[in-house]
């Protein structure tokens, strides 16, 4: 597997080096799954910021990782995506529609943070 994934807490932390070919696409997506489980793990922050092209497989691949962890019970946000990634995308008519995202890291982890506080205040 090219992309190592980290454990920081209750969150799993894969940053891509440089774009995924299609089947390395599905394999980190698979090992994000099965790592949810292994790790408990309450989210999944996935770090894109190195990536400066994403097509329509690596945006669906996104998707589903994000539909899979859900269900999993692991909340998933896409990082850094790049304004020239996002431009391409907007002209492309790709979106991570449902897919949470944000700046960086630390704010995935924030929002992350939030959206736990609020579930357990939603239980009170």
């Amino acid at each position: 597997m090219l992309v190592p994934i980290l454990k920081e807490g209750d969150y799993l932390i894969a940053s891509i080096p440089s774009p995924l070919n299609d089947t390395e696409l599905l394999q980190l997506r698979d090992a994000l799954v099965e790592r949810v489980d292994r790790a408990e793990a309450q989210g999944v922050l996935v770090d894109v910021s190195r990536v400066d092209v994403m097509d329509s497989f690596a945006v669906r691949t996104l998707s589903s990782l994000a539909t899979m962890t859900t269900l999993r019970g692991a909340e998933t946000v896409v990082v850094g995506i790049q304004p020239e990634v996002a431009s391409a995308m907007a002209q492309l008519g790709l979106s991570l529609q449902g897919i949470e995202t944000a700046l960086d890291i630390p704010d995935g982890a924030a929002w992350l943070d939030e959206r736990a506080r609020r579930s357990i205040h939603a239980g009170d």
